[in-house]
């Protein structure tokens, strides 16, 4: 690769692909849980052995610890990331009606002040 194609941006660089199907860097939490899969696995086989010392049960443990945890750790990932976005939006429309309303009789932080002006002077 020639330093003209990284100025440019025109190198065509290939994701990191999972089995073939699975894209992992351009997928979501796929990175994070595919790591956490695979130290779930480690422990998971690597315990069952030395409390067994069976080697074929072992890494049947270590497989399913590993589809587990990875399951687990996605599905945690992507819901921890739907519910920061629903904040997002909620804090950019707050903010958006902020800019609209500011300094008009329709403004919320207004109403509050003129409620409390009219019931002090009662």
């Amino acid at each position: 690769m020639s330093q003209d194609e990284d100025e440019q941006g025109t190198s065509t660089q290939k994701g990191y692909r999972l089995l073939g199907i699975l894209d992992v860097e351009k997928t979501p939490c796929a990175r994070e849980a595919v790591l956490h899969g695979a130290g779930a696995s480690l422990a998971a086989g690597l315990l069952h052995f030395l409390a067994t010392s069976r080697v074929k049960r072992s890494f049947d443990v270590g497989a399913g610890g590993f589809l587990l945890a990875t399951f687990a750790s996605w599905c945690y990932c992507r819901v921890s990331n739907a519910r920061q976005r629903a904040q997002q939006r909620m804090i950019q429309h707050g903010m958006k009606n902020k800019i609209i309303y500011q300094g008009t009789p329709a403004d919320p932080a207004r109403s509050g002040q003129n409620s409390r002006a009219a019931s002090g002077s009662s």
